[in-house]
């Protein structure tokens, strides 16, 4: 199951690469802070940080950026425990059992236990993704244009419907990045969407305009708020031995960590879905095989590990997806599809045969990442304190300015700058009105690869639609297309009148 060639490569990759290394603990920091401030979150992390990635080999600049997913994973738990405030909805569900510890006098054993279990969870998930990578690939080299193009529409779909807007807002934003994305010439040499400017020949640069859809926007919203992201709070103190404590107490409880982060890693595969609904449904299940279900929610260490293992096992899930077929899970994983596209890298089936040997580098320095989060996470959580409470008066311009210089650094105009500004105030337009900004983010991003594949797929028909029924394995992905489609359709359905008969 693993190519131990192309493994033993990859290890003298990370060796003779010191820069893979040196970059891993700033974005551990990086998304440690972003995920401890209420407000701000991983994926504005990620996406303000992308521009300095350019100027980097590709394998640390993927390194980084996931040492930036990773260190936000646990970032988040930190003032959700401390403060009853979840720093990005990935830990919501740590709220539930976190602050009721802290309340008690607990808060240091919660954070040993949040750390350990983000720590374990993130292992677990790159440990899978290690040994089913190479079958995954196998299987979807496979696939054709016609059952790539199912793949495309199925994921996009699902991010669509996945989401706390209307099935409407969904499609119609995921639409809109699709229409976005084919401006400028396509694949046959048209020319369209420029309305004769000349600066849109190109298209609309995707990393600027990610960078203002996440983190613009986002900071656009956050100006209209009170100068302060927390208000003043008496944190407690904290102490290194009751750290150490919820540390062993929950290597003591594996089997809670692993069924959490088989859980997480399983729903991270999803297109769509994440850490936002892992933590939830990690804690659900835990509430539910345990054996005292009634004290979860009172100060259950066993919640905050189902809680934190999940969440941080969802980014190994959402890798799957990204290496294997070339989409992008979520935000995160959208926003390194992008710096894939940066260094002139297509994920996807061919990139993993073709250099295994990095997809293997890049694993294993996931791995090492999850070792180096227990050391850097023990030192943030003493800083944690001084890092929550941010002046937005000096928070909101510095990230910005930040965004811009990036923005014009990759396209080397006012062209960057200028998308950086348009599209953030595009999402924060979306933001207000209710359309999942994420949805628009994706289709801008798979809009070239579905193209392709329909071009691609309308080639090799010659135009004729009787060419699916030669295509089995089409005509079954189309079968789940629509059973998935039905199935989320009428769960949603159901949950509407729920809560109108609960009214």
């Amino acid at each position: 199951m693993i190519d131990f060639p192309a493994f033993y490569a990859a290890l003298d990759l990370l060796g003779s690469d010191p820069m893979a290394w040196l970059v891993v603990i700033p974005g551990l920091f990086i998304g440690l802070i972003f995920g401890a401030i209420p407000g701000l979150s991983i994926s504005i992390a990620m996406a303000v940080f992308l521009p300095a990635t350019l100027y980097m080999d590709f394998l640390p600049a993927i390194l980084f950026l996931t040492a930036i997913f990773t260190g936000g994973g646990f970032g988040a738990a930190v003032p959700a425990i401390l403060m009853n405030i979840p720093g990005t909805s990935s830990a919501v569900a740590t709220t539930f059992d976190g602050y009721p510890m802290a309340r008690s006098g607990l808060h240091g054993e919660a954070l040993g236990v949040g750390l350990v279990a983000s720590v374990l969870g993130t292992l677990a998930s790159y440990l899978i993704l290690l040994f089913i990578v190479s079958p995954v690939a196998t299987l979807v080299l496979m696939l054709g244009p016609t059952e790539m193009l199912s793949i495309a529409i199925w994921g996009l779909l699902l991010i669509a419907l996945l989401n706390n807007a209307s099935v409407a807002k969904g499609l119609a934003a995921g639409t809109l990045g699709i229409v976005v994305s084919t401006i400028g010439y396509s694949d046959t040499g048209l020319m369209r969407g420029t309305f004769g400017s000349m600066y849109l020949i190109d298209g609309i640069p995707a990393i600027p305009a990610l960078i203002g859809l996440f983190a613009a926007s986002e900071l656009i919203n956050l100006a209209g708020r009170s100068d302060y992201l927390v208000a003043d709070r008496e944190l407690r103190k904290i102490r290194l031995g009751p750290i150490l404590k919820g540390a062993k107490d929950t290597l003591w409880a594996w089997p809670q960590v692993l069924r959490g982060s088989l859980i997480g890693t399983g729903i991270g595969i999803i297109p769509g879905v994440g850490a936002s609904i892992a933590n939830l449904a990690s804690y659900a299940s835990a509430k539910r095989l345990s054996h005292d279900p009634d004290s979860f929610g009172t100060g259950n260490p066993e919640g905050v590990i189902a809680s934190e293992s999940a969440n941080s096992s969802s980014e190994g899930g959402g890798m799957v997806t990204l290496l294997a077929l070339g989409l992008p899970g979520g935000a995160g994983t959208a926003i390194l599809l992008g710096a894939f596209a940066m260094h002139n890298v297509t994920g996807g089936p061919r990139f993993i045969t073709q250099s295994t040997d990095i997809v293997y580098a890049l694993i294993l320095g996931n791995l090492v990442q999850a070792f180096l989060l227990m050391g850097v996470g023990l030192i943030f959580v003493f800083l944690a304190s001084s890092i929550v409470k941010v002046r937005l008066s000096y928070l909101i311009p510095f990230v910005l300015a930040v965004s811009m210089m990036g923005a014009f650094a990759i396209t080397g105009s006012m062209v960057g700058p200028l998308t950086v500004a348009g599209t953030g105030a595009l999402g924060w337009l979306m933001r207000r009105y209710g359309y999942p900004v994420t949805a628009m983010v994706v289709g801008l991003l798979i809009g070239p690869m579905a193209e392709g594949e329909l071009t691609r797929s309308w080639q090799i028909s010659g135009g004729d639609p009787g060419f699916l029924l030669d295509r089995p394995i089409t005509l079954v992905m189309l079968a789940l297309l629509l059973l998935t489609v039905t199935f989320l359709l009428v769960g949603r359905r159901r949950r509407r009148l729920d809560a109108a008969n609960h009214v």
